[in-house]
């Protein structure tokens, strides 16, 4: 109960931290919705293909906004290192993964509101959801999150200031966009991309949603590359290496200052 009570402590201080930033929520409500009008709505007008362009990339731009919302976020970590609140938490008698997965779980629900927000705006916009669908987006939505909060662990676990993170985070994260396939396809990329694709944890957050809001569909074949299945398995064990690995590099730092 003791790690259960630290878990949920964390995590409402993230969401708290959240609630008192208005710059931050308006900029992540407003960019997916940018990135879904615009491009969405552009390939759907100028693209021929069997399926609903702007379909493709609503659910695109919805797992990667989830996944890259949930992973920035744990640039906070950098910055209680910075404010010696992050050695504070560490000398408390808990487990340093239920410190980390606080963070996670966090920033999860965080990114889940941006979510809700942009299945609203895709109903605004004439987008046919049914309740199955709304559900599919909300489960994918949170392991999307997971995954993107541990894997942003991993990364800004060894990353020494805040500045340094805000200038390698987009670097690491802005190519995901095109191998993960948030806006055009990539079942057919040449040998290296495909290898750069595989190696992108994005992927299989962005075809993990597809999978479930095409299941049953005409164009299930033609939008999704592997099974729900096969992805749940890829992200669940990606989930577990980043979070193991992310907080053995920042404790070690911690415990280097």
């Amino acid at each position: 109960m003791t790690e259960v009570a630290a878990i949920l402590t964390i995590s409402y201080r993230d969401v708290l931290r959240f609630l008192r930033d208005r710059v931050r929520i308006v900029a992540t409500l407003v960019f997916p919705l940018v990135f879904i009008g615009i491009l969405g709505g552009s390939f759907e007008a100028n693209l021929e293909a069997s399926y609903s362009f702007f379909t493709f990339v609503f659910t695109g731009v919805y797992a990667q906004n989830l996944f890259q919302s949930a992973a920035g976020g744990l640039i906070s970590l950098i910055e209680d290192r910075e404010n010696d609140f992050s050695q504070e938490i560490f000398v408390a008698p808990i487990s340093r993964y239920s410190i980390v997965f606080g963070k996670i779980l966090g920033e999860t629900l965080v990114a889940l509101a941006q979510g809700v927000a942009i299945i609203l705006f895709g109903l605004v916009l004439g987008l046919s959801l049914s309740p199955q669908q709304i559900l599919a987006l909300l489960v994918t939505g949170i392991v999307a999150c997971l995954l993107g909060g541990a894997f942003g662990v991993m990364v800004l676990g060894n990353i020494g200031s805040q500045r340094a993170a805000n200038q390698i985070f987009p670097f690491i994260i802005f190519p995901q966009f095109f191998l993960a396939g948030v806006f055009a396809p990539i079942k057919n990329l040449p040998p290296l991309l495909d290898i750069l694709s595989r190696l992108s944890p994005m992927r299989y957050a962005i075809d993990l949603t597809r999978g479930l809001y095409y299941a049953g569909t005409d164009d299930y074949s033609e939008v999704v590359i592997a099974s729900p299945l096969y992805n749940l398995v890829v992200i669940g064990a990606l989930f577990a290496v980043f979070l193991i690995a992310g907080t053995f590099l920042f404790v070690r730092r911690e415990r280097n200052r």
